[in-house]
């Protein structure tokens, strides 16, 4: 039976491309309204004018960036002043860095493990008490087929998604029995700006044959629409069986396979 998210609110940041578009469009074309997440302004209002006008639903925006600190307790303070609670939070905002680790820019990796990482708890924790006192509500946090391995010269962006996968099914554990559910998303390459902001417009795409946006947040929302949501899904049969033929060979084998892979290119 399709989960029912008519009259919900859904909080979703990185909400102005991909991934986050995504999700707007399939949540509110259920029902649900929505308040969108992003620094981008401009790009932030057009997709809200545009779910606005397909959906009749209200979307509301909120500018900001997410990777500095105090930014969620900050966005939940303007979500109070506007008597708004959170249903269903889609925790989309990351952005990853490319190269070898010790050339990487110092505040760059500080401020993509403040947002994939720190964020993304302190929004789920933000989020949780009024999900737990109605008994219902969604959690989803995007984590990544780079969850599953270390991956060389994208040293940081693997290890914040293994965190956020292990966080994810974690608090799926905690939340069994509570009405609430707990998410993980990894996608594998994916068909968004990701890779040419990793890589500062070096790299357009990270592998030849990549998902849409549409066929991974729809793995998503079946996976939500199961009586019992399980703690993480993949997306992607190839993706899938990637992950699982990397444990059948060594740590070390992976390793290397993953250092050919990501290498700069010279």
């Amino acid at each position: 039976m399709a989960r029912d998210y008519r009259g919900k609110t859904a909080l979703i940041t990185g909400a102005s491309s991909g991934i986050g578009v995504e999700f707007a469009n399939r949540l509110a074309a259920r029902g649900a309204n929505l308040v969108l997440v992003a620094r981008r302004k401009d790009r932030l209002q057009a997709v809200a004018d545009a779910v606005k006008l397909s959906y009749k639903v209200d979307v509301q925006i909120v500018v900001a960036d997410l990777s500095e600190i105090d930014a969620a307790a900050s966005l939940f303070r303007t979500l109070k002043r506007k008597k708004i609670e959170v249903d269903v939070l889609v925790n989309n905002a990351g952005f990853g860095t490319m190269g070898e680790f010790v050339k990487n820019n110092t505040e760059k990796v500080a401020e993509e493990i403040r947002l994939n990482v720190a964020t993304l708890v302190e929004l789920s924790k933000l989020a949780l008490p009024s999900m737990l006192a109605k008994r219902d509500g969604v959690i989803v946090n995007i984590a990544s087929t780079a969850a599953y391995q270390p991956v060389p010269y994208m040293a940081v962006y693997a290890a914040t998604k293994a965190f956020v996968l292990s966080f994810t099914e974690a608090l799926w554990g905690e939340l069994k029995g509570t009405g609430v559910s707990a998410l993980a998303l990894s996608p594998g390459g994916t068909k968004t700006e990701f890779f040419e902001v990793a890589s500062e417009g070096k790299r357009k795409d990270g592998f030849s044959s990549m998902q849409t946006v549409e066929e991974v947040v729809e793995v998503a929302m079946k996976a939500l629409d199961k009586p019992t949501p399980p703690p993480s899904v993949i997306s992607g049969g190839s993706n899938y069986l990637m992950v699982a033929s990397g444990r059948l060979v060594s740590r070390k084998s992976v390793i290397s396979i993953a250092r050919r892979m990501f290498k700069p290119q010279n």
